[in-house]
């Protein structure tokens, strides 16, 4: 495994294009000049010993130097040891709804991206938990099962979108169903389930039965309110741009609100709490006191317990190439030019 410790020296590496159109200007610059002096056949009889490649090769080895240099900095390290350590926590599941009705602009900057923040947030504030996620519209999809690598948690999270899943509609029954059979640990205390969505439900009442399903499995269900209750139109956007708002089949304007009864239902009859999700950081803090009163069961995971650092390595190559740039000369190598691999001495 491999562990970088300070990432933002990777914006050093800015520094390659500019040198790059730098160079190239300072060629054309060059050759403009030098037409205005003589001819090219008369420059290289000037100038025999003069090699036409020896630029591009220096400014080839120096951007090798900065670059190694960058990695450097940024420490890369690598997992030497992989330990089994006793932690303890709980299983949560995040299931976020990804319906069209998700891009609604009610909340910045939409109601899915805001879900996605939430749900960071979250992640953020736990130590030692088990988390998965589902994303879920017309249907359930596993997105991510239970793990401990939080790191890998917000990656999936981030690459959510309403495109995702063919079938439209808000199934929230689906999505129960499905987080059911990420607990597969009959020993685990509290199983916990937060939906994020904004409350449409095309289930037809099934997501109470999916409930009771749930909550006689041992999962404790809670929900998060994403959205207004004024509620919004759902902008179809092109490469960022607004073409259309969704229209219905009379052809009126489709304002979606947030449904605020059916998130609390489903809260109150999977024993757990709603939480409106206006206010990212209330939210997030309520979420942190109901999971730290839970029960905490003990389980094993495999993690990394030493890294080991690698800058040294990337430093000396570094070192090694700025070295060798300071003694490439634009001068042709003796051996080289006997060889006339680039063709130097053709007229």
């Amino acid at each position: 495994m491999i562990q970088l410790d300070e990432k933002t020296y990777f914006y050093l590496l800015l520094i390659i294009p500019v040198m790059i159109v730098l160079f190239l200007l300072l060629q054309v610059w060059k050759k403009s000049t030098q037409k205005r002096f003589a001819e090219a056949g008369l420059l290289k009889r000037l100038t025999p010993n003069r090699s036409s490649f020896k630029g591009t090769l220096k400014l080839l080895v120096l951007i090798l130097g900065l670059s190694c240099l960058v990695v450097g900095l940024v420490n890369p390290k690598i997992g030497t040891k992989l330990e089994t350590v006793k932690r303890q926590g709980v299983d949560i599941v995040f299931a976020v709804d990804v319906s069209k009705s998700m891009l609604a602009e009610d909340i910045a900057p939409n109601r899915l991206e805001k879900a996605k923040r939430l749900v960071s947030e979250v992640i953020n504030q736990l130590a030692s938990d088990r988390i998965g996620i589902i994303a879920y519209a017309g249907q359930a999809y596993p997105q991510l099962p239970i793990t401990t690598d939080y790191g890998a948690a917000k990656m999936f999270l981030q690459s959510m979108n309403t495109d995702m899943l063919s079938s439209q509609g808000t199934a929230i029954d689906a999505a129960i169903e499905l987080a059911s059979t990420y607990f597969n640990d009959e020993e685990q205390t509290n199983r916990v389930l937060f939906i994020v969505s904004d409350g449409e439900d095309h289930s037809g009442g099934k997501a109470i039965d999916a409930v009771e399903i749930a909550i006689e499995e041992g999962v404790r269900i809670y929900t998060i309110g994403v959205g207004k209750n004024k509620g919004g139109p759902i902008p179809i956007k092109r490469n960022g741009v607004v073409e259309r708002l969704k229209k219905d089949s009379q052809g009126e304007v489709v304002i979606t609100k947030l449904n605020e009864e059916i998130l609390t239902e489903i809260a109150d009859e999977g024993n757990g709490v709603y939480i409106n999700g206006d206010n990212t950081s209330e939210a997030v803090e309520i979420i942190k006191e109901e999971l730290e009163q839970m029960d905490k069961k003990e389980f094993e995971a495999k993690q990394f317990a030493e890294f080991k650092d690698q800058f040294q390595w990337f430093l000396g190559a570094g070192l090694f190439f700025l070295f060798l740039d300071v003694f490439i000369l634009d001068r042709k190598t003796k051996w080289l030019r006997k060889l006339n691999l680039f063709n130097e001495d053709e007229v």
